[in-house]
Formats: C-alpha cells, structure tokens, sequence
C-alpha cells in the first residue's frame, strides 16, 4: 500500500515574557548624567546654590565641571538650583540641574529636560 502524502505540521511557540524584565522594571535604572554646566578650565570656578539660595559649595571648595558621564541611578535626588561665575560680578547665573553623587561631590548640567536625558540599566 503507497504511504500517502502529508501536510507539513506546523509547530507555533507560543511567546512567554522575560520575567526577569517584568519582575525588575525601573530597577537599575540609571541616568547618563553628563557634568557639564560651565567651562571646564582651571581658571574657571562657580559657587553652586539650590533655587532656595542654600549653598552647596563654599569660598574653599568650589565646583567646576569635570566633564564626565556619570550613572546616577534614577532613584537619586536631582536639585534645582543655579551657578554663579566667580570670575565675572554681575548677574550671570546659570540655572542647573544638581545632582550630589550621594552627597560627596557636586554635578551640575544645563540639560533640564530629564526626560531627554540618556537611561540605561546598571
């Protein structure tokens, strides 16, 4: 007897959702904070005050930017505040988004759109 002919099977797998995403959501997450309010130059310092007037810098420890990208975790607090150029007298204020490193060091950028900052997971 002639064996007859078949139709190929078709084998569908069925798609499962990565639970270690599901379960980790915004865990991780970080921003690509870029240190970059001001001009990088030795000769250049600013004296860095949250919109309150407090300030984070002193006459003996004043920022200036370092130039790098830092992963500040999403989680982290992001001041509002304003840097002013201790070279220039006047009104040059600069206002900035801080960001602390934990409280040991201060971060400044001029980028204050958050939302079009750079994210990634750490």
């Amino acid at each position: 007897m002639k064996k007859r002919w078949e139709e190929p099977k078709i084998l569908v797998q069925q798609f499962m959702a990565n639970e270690y995403v599901a379960a980790c959501g915004e865990e991780n997450k970080v921003y690509k904070f870029e240190c970059n309010a001001g001009i990088n130059d030795p000769g250049y310092h600013y004296r860095v005050y949250l919109d309150n007037g407090k300030e984070l810098t002193s006459r003996w420890r004043q920022y200036g930017p370092c130039g790098a990208t830092h992963d500040a975790s999403t989680k982290d607090d992001f001041l509002s505040g304003y840097m002013d150029d201790t070279n220039t007298r006047g009104n040059d204020d600069i206002k900035v988004i801080i960001w602390t490193e934990g409280g040991t060091d201060v971060h400044c950028t001029t980028n204050l759109n958050m939302d079009s900052w750079v994210t990634a997971k750490s």
